[in-house]
């Protein structure tokens, strides 16, 4: 069983920052895709960036250019948030793929306020 930790999360304000990581229990690149999600109150879970194994990038047309993705050579991958907007406010979901075989986080919560 692969164990996923989210941390970073926490309060910010309108156009501020927060850097979110991602701890596997085991090397980041045992990983096909590492991805955050995000989940609103009220709303579904929704796909907000992944990297590959060999470092590929995808973003959701909502956080492109404002959020980065990236992962260290143990065991974290990130993701820098950047000029952060109300509707940025959700539990932020960590998720890694072994194969087909897919990990969920426990999620952090992230909140935008003025």
């Amino acid at each position: 069983q692969v164990g996923l930790v989210e941390s970073g999360g926490g309060l910010a304000r309108i156009g501020g920052s927060l850097r979110l990581s991602c701890t596997a229990s085991t090397s980041i690149f045992n990983f096909k895709v590492v991805a955050w999600y995000r989940q609103a109150p009220g709303k579904e879970r929704e796909f907000v960036a992944s990297m590959t194994a060999g470092g590929t990038t995808n973003y959701a047309d909502s956080v492109k250019d404002r959020f980065t993705m990236s992962k260290n050579i143990a065991q974290t991958a990130y993701l820098q948030m950047n000029n952060l907007q109300p509707e940025d406010t959700a539990v932020y979901y960590c998720r890694a793929f072994q194969g087909t075989v897919g990990y969920w986080g426990q999620g952090t919560q992230v909140t935008v306020a003025s």
